[in-house]
């Protein structure tokens, strides 16, 4: 069987064509439920002590595409004392884990800053992990206006 090189193209066309007809835009899966499950992966078991972590976010965001983020948790970062990683999670966007960060005590300060897609009005919770088995946490609650994160992920 001889297909010339205009029907495989068309051909290909067609399929690509059908598999885009599937995707749409859907509002964010994760929920408050899913945020619980996918902190408790980190903590194992263990339950975290409000405080020392401090998240720096606006009350109020315009546009839910790019949120400045700021964390900082009180730790000397001695040889003996310090951060080893920062985890943060949210409600509503399709990932609740946002981003974790491995730290050490030569990194002089627990301070990280990025920026952050948000899908909705939602609670965002930075956990730190202590170099001595123990875990601090902070919340923050956002008000976007404008959503963010409405791709569909597998």
């Amino acid at each position: 069987m001889h297909t010339s090189r205009r029907k495989l193209l068309a051909g290909s066309a067609g399929l690509a064509a059908a598999g885009l007809m599937k995707l749409t835009l859907a509002p964010a899966q994760a929920t408050p439920a899913s945020m619980t499950v996918a902190m408790q992966k980190i903590l194992q078991g263990a339950k975290p002590t409000p405080g020392r972590v401090t998240i720096d976010l606006p009350p109020l965001v315009e546009n839910g595409g790019t949120v400045p983020m700021g964390i900082s948790v009180e730790s000397p970062m001695t040889a003996t004392d310090y951060v080893k990683a920062i985890h943060v999670f949210n409600e509503k966007n399709p990932q609740p884990q946002v981003i974790s960060m491995t730290l050490g005590p030569r990194a002089g300060r627990a301070q990280i800053t990025t920026r952050i897609r948000l899908a909705d009005t939602q609670n965002i919770v930075a956990i730190a992990q202590m170099s001595d088995g123990s875990f601090y946490s902070g919340e923050a609650f956002v008000i976007v206006t404008i959503a963010a994160c409405l791709e569909d992920l597998p």
